[in-house]
């Protein structure tokens, strides 16, 4: 009925899609849950996932379909196209990554130990295995060894599974009084490093995807045709995070200076987020990674200039959790979601992913405690502990959709796997955590014997800085 993709009808879009966000946002928080949930939930409203497929009529809506939108926008093949709608939900995921990496602390993640590490490791490749393990006896919807594309669509499947959001933990640790034992910290920390890795590994698997995808047959020679080479996308990727290490570290340099000369000022935060951009666009556009990692290893250099960093971090979020995050968010649920295409083994298969992703953390990262000498409670707690799925995980699942990985790209409608485990894992994790710790509400350190942080100062600026990373929809949700 009018044009969505205009100026001013894309401000009336951004309208609708902020009142929504935000009163669902508000309603998913009341009953204890991410407002993230909220804001997909907004998104399936008012887009084409229910009332377009099924009434004729959504809000918004794209162009050239069966239903009739109020604003329409020109469809695109990916979640951030080339409409107006797609930019911002494309600044929305990099400035949530930026904002993540901006968050880590390199030097508490050190101090943590080798079992922090240990159990992050596992609480990725366990899922990852199982993941693509269950996806196997799927070939009748793209999954399995059917073909080559059905692997690679099955290992995107585990790699979803390894995300993981610790802000549902924290905030229960918290309540429980032990956000600031040795137990407490390893799981924060944990969950940090299996963030790092997961984005890393997506890099990887996504990077030799787009390789098989050109397959390197269009380009006769040069740069172009060595991208498109497995062993080229390898080699590249390696000289990305070597780039990424040594201009990190002048840039570093640069913002200490400008933190010293100028600090807490309006350059420091403009200049960082130039920084995050560019890095965005050299990954995905040079080296042929993940634009996501660029902006997550741009916040990690910048993490090194403390003061600046969080200074940055206060400016970033309030934009992000403001328009963009919530535009991201709303836009997987308009653009990436549709029941119509639902059939009941997508449905299935959905629900044996979420089943095998909670199952495969609490076996492999509470197997690493019980190696480490915690008792078998405590170890049970560590695996629960990073149970919870946030952000991070709808970002592999919209990276993995996106249409630059060809045939290789696994199809929209397994975005209800995502949606449904970060529902399930934030509802058990709390209650599993409030029954494991049973009436003891003593914050002394737990019997088990396993390694953390021996700085009690240092387990708590770390729980607070867990609590606002990624699964908090606004900065100030978890002092709140």
């Amino acid at each position: 009925m009018f044009e969505g993709n205009s100026a001013l009808g894309f401000v009336a879009v951004l309208a609708i899609i902020l009142f929504s966000t935000k009163l669902l946002g508000l309603v998913f928080r009341k009953i204890g849950l991410p407002q993230v949930l909220g804001y997909i939930i907004a998104g399936i409203i008012i887009g084409p996932a229910i009332f377009g497929d099924f009434c004729g009529f959504s809000v918004i809506g794209f162009e050239g379909e069966d239903y009739t939108p109020l604003l329409a926008l020109p469809r695109s093949e990916t979640i951030s196209g080339d409409n107006a709608l797609g930019i911002f939900s494309k600044i929305g995921v990099l400035l949530l990554m930026f904002s993540t990496g901006l968050e880590t602390n390199l030097k508490e993640l050190k101090s943590t130990g080798l079992v922090a590490i240990l159990i992050a490791i596992a609480g990725v490749v366990v899922p990852l295995l199982l993941g693509f393990l269950v996806s196997l006896p799927f070939g009748g919807i793209g999954l399995g060894f059917e073909q080559t594309n059905n692997i690679f669509r099955s290992i995107f499947i585990g790699t979803i599974l390894t995300a993981t959001s610790v802000a549902i933990t924290v905030s229960v640790l918290k309540e429980l009084g032990k956000i600031n034992t040795k137990l407490g910290t390893t799981i924060v920390s944990a969950a940090i490093i299996d963030d790092v890795i997961g984005i890393v590994l997506l890099s990887v698997v996504t990077g030799i995807a787009k390789s098989m995808a050109g397959g390197g047959e269009d380009y006769a020679n040069g740069f172009e045709w060595f991208k498109g080479q497995i062993y080229g996308t390898i080699i590249m990727i390696i000289l990305f995070f070597v780039f990424a290490i040594l201009a990190g570290w002048g840039i570093s340099k640069l913002f200490k200076w400008l933190d010293k000369k100028w600090p807490a000022t309006h350059r420091i935060p403009v200049f960082s987020l130039a920084v995050c951009f560019l890095y965005s666009w050299i990954a995905e556009e040079i080296f042929g990674v993940a634009d996501i990692t660029g902006a997550f290893l741009a916040g990690v250099v910048l993490s090194t200039a403390h003061r600046a960093s969080e200074y940055t971090d206060k400016k970033v979020e309030v934009n992000t959790y403001t328009v963009f995050a919530p535009v991201f968010f709303a836009n997987i649920g308009i653009s990436n979601i549709s029941f119509a295409g639902l059939n009941p083994t997508v449905l299935g298969f959905a629900v044996c992913a979420v089943l095998v992703g909670l199952i495969g953390k609490i076996v492999g990262s509470g197997a690493v405690c019980k190696i480490f000498k915690y008792n078998l409670r405590e170890s049970a707690i560590g695996g629960v502990g990073m149970m919870a799925r946030g952000e991070v995980a709808l970002i592999v699942t919209a990276t993995v959709t996106n249409a630059t990985l060809g045939e290789y790209a696994l199809p929209p409608e397994f975005m209800i796997m995502t949606v449904l485990l970060i529902l399930v894992s934030s509802i058990l994790t709390p209650v599993l955590l409030k029954v494991l710790y049973g009436k003891d509400k003593d914050s002394l350190p737990p019997a088990g014997s396993g390694g953390g942080l021996d700085s009690e100062e240092a387990s708590i600026n770390m729980g607070n800085a867990a609590a606002e990373h990624l699964g908090t929809a606004e900065p100030d949700a978890a002092n709140k």
